[in-house]
């Protein structure tokens, strides 16, 4: 079980640990802060304040002992570097029952109450994803140890509500890094869809699963094509959050490839090995939906969440074959391991098909996009310059990393095929992120806002832990889902961004 995370305006007792930050000018003082650290045994330690910088200062009949967590210079300090600050306390103190957080006191004396709230929740959210381990199929799971972690600081009811709302965004992206690192022979799409169901009704949400005969009747070609191959029935899970009287409709629609072989066009073996992660879209998705009634958007929020697998059984789609989609739009598929643009096409009419005010999707979908941003950078690109600026600041605001690429016309032209509407591959080898999301774009409706977020970089992480970064599935996206719903804003002009 995770710890419980809770608040506190001054330090409890009975800690078995506190944590504190340190800024690089912090560290310069002969005796740091109130706690009167011992400089002199920080510094032997090479403790300089820096970010990302961790030491240990042993406990006196005063107070525990503390771990010292450099936060870098105080003019660079904000929530996104408490956040990670937090995450490395927690892992520092996974083998004590009781840890404190001290780390709000190196904010600004000058933050407004909005900004010292923000800080509180990214101090709650770091600390909920810094304690996430994975170990749903180890047969001797080392015990969990720490049980109760306190944020201190001031701010009263605010930051106590912040730190709640952290806390439960927190809890929706470790869910979504549980889906992620769940084996794809384990999770299988029925699996996928039951976890959704089982979220609608905890919080109280619509839901709608199409089976195959259900997918067979709506037309969801794409869907259809792409689990010809598999043992595995298909999902298309339909999930609605409606406040009273909303503010706009947000639809959001999350790639839902349980495990992905390539199919006939079949991976490497080595590129076959993480593969389990191809539904992180879906996952991010289920995840927001998770923590939406605690975040509270005035928006209606609607998801679409195709779900297969993409295996190579006798009668898999075969490079060649033509493929319908929902809008009646004719596919070739040359390469069935870019199969993920197929349901995603049956998803984006759906989610058309509602009218929202915009529309936003995540998916694991080009090799390429790791290529040109890294694996801690996901790519977005659209058709409306106002709706990409909003979901760049939502994801800004959540401390998720994510940069513009831009949608060229003129590329569409890699696209054409001699024998049906559309290729579900480009001509050439070059600009993959840019032609995959030229593909999707096609199946948006004329007039809606769109917005794709390529996470194929971000969605696993595997390197060693790292701030709030975890070996493994990271739950990228739920935070940037969670935000845009929360500070949503019907757009009301199309500029294209090319």
């Amino acid at each position: 079980m995770p710890p419980v995370i809770e608040v506190s305006r001054d330090v409890p007792e009975g800690l078995d640990l506190l944590a504190v930050a340190v800024t690089t000018e912090g560290a310069e003082e002969p005796r740091l802060g109130e706690d009167e650290l011992p400089a002199t045994l920080l510094a032997a330690q090479g403790f300089t304040g820096a970010a990302d910088q961790v030491a240990l200062v042993p406990g006196s009949e005063s107070g525990p002992p503390r771990v010292v967590v450099g936060v870098g210079p105080a003019a660079e300090v904000d929530a996104d570097r408490l956040r990670r600050a937090a995450a490395q306390a927690v892992r520092a103190g996974r083998r004590v029952g009781s840890l404190g957080l001290r780390l709000l006191e190196v904010l600004d004396a000058d933050v407004t109450a909005g900004q010292r709230a923000q800080a509180a929740r990214a101090v709650a959210e770091g600390a909920g994803l810094g304690a996430y381990r994975f170990v749903d199929f180890r047969s001797e799971p080392t015990p969990e140890v720490l049980e109760r972690v306190v944020v201190i600081g001031k701010g009263g009811a605010k930051t106590a509500a912040a730190v709640e709302l952290g806390a439960r965004i927190a809890e929706a992206q470790c869910l979504a890094r549980d889906l992620v690192n769940t084996p794809g022979g384990t999770l299988t799409p029925a699996m996928l869809a039951e976890v959704a169901v089982e979220i609608a009704e905890r919080e109280d949400l619509k839901v709608t699963v199409l089976g195959p005969d259900e997918i067979a009747e709506a037309g969801l070609g794409g869907l259809l094509g792409v689990n010809r191959g598999s043992n595995q029935e298909p999902r298309f899970v339909e999930l609605a959050y409606e406040p009273e009287r909303p503010r706009g409709t947000l639809a959001i629609v999350g790639k839902g490839i349980t495990f992905d072989s390539g199919g006939l066009s079949i991976k490497s073996g080595e590129g076959m090995m993480t593969m389990k992660m191809d539904m992180g879209g879906a996952a991010a998705v289920i995840g927001a939906f998770s923590a939406l009634r605690a975040v509270a958007p005035r928006c209606r929020v609607l998801g679409y969440l195709p779900m297969t697998d993409n295996m190579t059984g006798g009668d898999a789609t075969r490079p060649g074959d033509v493929l319908t989609i929902r809008n009646g739009t004719t596919v070739e598929v040359l390469n069935t391991d870019a199969e993920g643009r197929l349901i995603l096409a049956d998803a984006l009419c759906l989610a058309s098909e509602s009218e929202p005010d915009a529309i936003v999707d995540l998916a694991t979908l080009t090799g390429a996009v790791e290529v040109a941003l890294g694996n801690r950078i996901a790519g977005v690109l659209g058709n409306d310059e106002v709706w990409l600026d909003q979901v760049e600041a939502a994801a800004g605001g959540a401390g998720e990393r994510i940069w513009p690429l831009p949608l060229p016309a003129d590329y569409r032209s890699r696209l054409e095929s001699t024998v049906a509407d559309l290729r579900n591959i480009s001509t050439t080898k070059d600009g993959g992120t840019i032609t995959a999301s030229l593909f999707l774009a096609e199946f948006v409706a004329d007039g809606i806002p769109w917005a794709h977020i390529d996470i194929a970089g971000t969605a696993w992480w595997g390197d060693g832990d790292d701030g709030e970064w975890s070996k493994g599935g990271t739950g990228y996206g739920v935070r940037t889902l969670l935000e845009l719903a929360r500070t949503f804003t019907p757009p009301r002009r199309r500029r294209s961004r090319g």
